[in-house]
């Protein structure tokens, strides 16, 4: 007679699936993390505690183990580790949040050079001023208790994360008019009769760097180069800007490249692309706030040819 486990099954939500699979392709998440998410996946699939064993090459006690604490405590606790008992913590909430406060802090307010902290600068500052601030147990820290401290209450003061504040009053507005456009762009693409407008989103980048090898590459030779090398000098050439839009229904671009990007070189790319689209009666243009696409040499041009341009300007630090 088979033998037929007492053992609950382990039902899985699509969510948790989902999490432990990525997981499992993680390339940051530790060993024990991935060993731990492929075992409840196969207990999932039907896979005995036997078979778990023999495909991961482990012993049946730690998937009993694991697969256990899963049934008992759920996906979020079974992936971790369970507190042990060991020496009681001598350092005390309390110390731990002034830590943290200190952290929160730049070193320069505390008359340091630094911009940022380290965990070896954070444990001696905190050795240094912890009985004068009520909390002597802190005077033995070591910089990897404070890593453990820091990292349980995720704060990373040695890191820098980039924001970018809201800082363009017409935002909604704007985004909506660019919106608009490409709702428009849409209905012509699927129009099959020939628009009167054009739409064109246009940007540029400019200080491309024109540089000149000195020496030929070399190509790849077995047992010499495994790939193409080049000659570490070169010679410069200047910096060039790159000038481009394109058509937001056929794909086309249209292309300037000049030494410099002023009023006069955007008024050039204006000309260019009016001659282009010549049997078109009005041009829409999705820019972003450069000073030369509102400068009064771009607007005593743009009065030269009335309704011929529509500019459709991108929030501010939102193109």
């Amino acid at each position: 007679m088979p033998f037929i486990s007492q053992r609950a099954k382990l039902d899985l939500t699509t969510e948790e699936i989902n999490r432990l699979e990525k997981i499992i392709h993680s390339r940051t998440e530790s060993v024990s993390h991935i060993e731990r998410a492929k075992m409840f996946l196969l207990y999932h699939q039907g896979e005995t505690i036997a078979s778990i064993g023999r495909i991961l090459e482990t012993n049946r006690a730690k998937v009993e183990r694991h697969i256990d604490k899963i049934l008992q405590f759920g996906l979020d606790i079974a992936l971790n580790d369970l507190p042990r008992s060991g020496r009681p913590d001598t350092i005390t909430k309390e110390d731990k949040a002034w830590l943290v406060s200190l952290a929160c802090q730049k070193p320069k307010e505390f008359g340091y050079s630094y911009e940022l902290w380290t965990t070896d600068l954070l444990a001696k500052h905190a050795r240094n001023h912890c009985v004068e601030n009520g909390h002597p147990t802190l005077q033995n820290l070591a910089k990897g208790t404070v890593s453990k401290i820091l990292s349980a209450n995720k704060v990373k003061p040695h890191k820098i994360k980039y924001y970018l504040e809201k800082r363009d009053l017409e935002f909604e507005q704007k985004m909506a008019n660019v919106l608009y456009v490409y709702k428009e762009v849409e209905m012509v693409s699927k129009n099959d009769e020939q628009s009167m407008y054009a739409y064109i989103s246009y940007d540029e980048k400019p200080g491309i760097q024109a540089i000149e090898n000195i020496a030929p590459d070399l190509s790849p030779s077995p047992g010499t180069y495994s790939c193409l090398a080049r000659d570490y000098e070169y010679v410069r050439h200047g910096t060039l800007s790159l000038m481009a839009g394109i058509d937001l229904v056929t794909g086309h671009i249209l292309a300037q490249v000049e030494d410099r990007h002023r009023s006069i070189e955007f008024v050039e790319f204006l000309k260019m692309i009016s001659e282009y689209y010549k049997d078109i009666e009005k041009i829409v243009i999705i820019l972003d706030n450069h000073s030369a696409h509102i400068s009064k040499e771009t607007r005593a041009y743009l009065s030269t040819v009335p309704n011929r341009f529509e500019f459709v300007f991108t929030p501010k630090h939102g193109s």
